[in-house]
């Protein structure tokens, strides 16, 4: 128990809480039963002990533990709260549960058991948080955190903190609000460090070439580690495969896959390869862009397929402009909004708006006459009409 105090205070006495990402706004902390997942270092630990410093300076009635320490091994989630609860702790964060088996079980016990314990807990693995999660959904209200907008990127590269834009001020007030933001940034060179580096809070405490190598595990941990925990009779060839088709998405621009040719190049059958997809789309190693924007019903053959966003692009290998401004537009776009493919055009948002992403010189013939149609062009501090900067769609959120 000793060891797991000293970690929670000293982690505690390290964080900083200047900068907040925008989940930590949107939580509503007093649920009894919060769960928080996302990507491996998109800031999930930094949230919990900044919302411990800002309510419980002291950090006596609140205890944070990493359920991949060791104590775990031996010791139940149940034994550490009874030992906490009677030293006045109320408020128990729990740091990457995926890595403790059955974890979905015993925080359900904390629950049903000690009302008087308000629990938070992370994971980091997707697909097993969504694979475990169960009965669990009815009572844990739960969220989300991707990586870092372009607004929370600037925030960490020490700009004035900004408000987030919704939808229908990009597309109709944008000709206002994007000088007004570029008149005290270089937007246009801060945009490409975003895109070659920024996604991952991390980025601001290694070197590039260390970012891109932890990037690089990440994905091997996802297909070694996360898919055969959900899917039990997966073998060592189809996990090979999977590491393939990442590295086919990462140097397309963009994928769109032809199934049958696929199947062939990789020695294997459709189910297989959508199946494949389905899982890297579920980890956050991919997006796939279907003909509707709506979920697809089932195992549906993508229309296009991107990676996550544009640091794992750099990771993977030298990314193509057209793919790294299409994967940046859809991950901003993603939080919120209903991302489709459209023929006539790039992208369908919310089934209602129109878009066509390339550079400064992108032009309307492809969505000419088309109601609610727009160019987002990279390269360019602030657009006219209905040419949108794309760097401003990176203030979503």
């Amino acid at each position: 128990m000793e060891i797991l105090k000293r970690r929670y205070k000293k982690l505690l006495s390290e964080v900083k809480t200047d900068i907040h990402r925008f989940l930590y706004h949107e939580i509503d902390w007093n649920q009894p039963l919060i769960g928080i997942k996302g990507q491996r270092g998109v800031g999930k630990t930094t949230l919990m002990l900044q919302r411990i410093k800002e309510t419980d300076p002291t950090g006596r009635a609140s205890f944070y533990a990493s359920l991949d320490n060791l104590w775990f091994s031996e010791h139940s989630l149940i034994e550490l709260a009874e030992l906490l609860i009677v030293q006045g702790v109320s408020n128990l964060y729990l740091d990457e549960v995926h890595r403790f088996p059955g974890w979905e079980r015993q925080v359900k016990n904390l629950y049903d058991s000690y009302p008087e314990l308000h629990v938070v807990f992370t994971g980091s693995s997707l697909l097993v948080i969504d694979n475990s999660i169960g009965d669990l959904s009815r009572r844990a209200s739960m969220y989300r955190l991707p990586g870092l907008s372009f607004r929370e990127f600037l925030m960490f590269e020490g700009a004035e903190p900004m408000n987030r834009l919704s939808l229908n001020d990009i597309l109709y007030s944008h000709e206002t609000i994007a000088p007004s933001i570029s008149a005290g940034i270089d937007v246009l060179s801060h945009f490409k460090m975003y895109m070659k580096k920024g996604y991952y809070p991390y980025y601001k405490s290694m070197r590039l070439e260390d970012y891109y190598s932890r990037l690089d595990q990440t994905v091997s941990t996802v297909v070694e580690s996360d898919i055969p925990a959900v899917e039990n009779r997966i073998d060592y060839e189809t996990l090979i495969k999977a590491k393939r088709l990442i590295g086919i998405v990462a140097g397309s621009q963009p994928y769109q896959p032809n199934m049958n040719t696929l199947a062939g190049v990789m020695g294997t059958n459709r189910a297989q390869l959508l199946k494949l997809f389905d899982l890297l789309d579920r980890a956050g190693i991919i997006r796939q862009i279907f003909s509707v924007a709506n979920n697809p019903a089932g195992l549906a053959k993508p229309q296009k397929v991107l990676l996550d966003n544009a640091s794992l692009m750099y990771a993977l290998g030298s990314p193509k402009i057209g793919a790294e401004r299409e994967c940046t537009f859809a991950s901003q776009l993603s939080m919120g909004h209903r991302v489709g493919y459209a023929k006539n055009g790039d992208f369908i948002i919310d089934n209602r708006y129109l878009f066509e992403v390339g550079g400064k010189g992108k032009g309307f013939a492809q969505i000419k006459d088309i109601p609610d149609s727009y160019v987002v062009a990279d390269d360019i501090e602030f657009g006219f009409g209905n040419k949108i900067p794309l760097w401003l769609f990176g203030f979503l959120y």
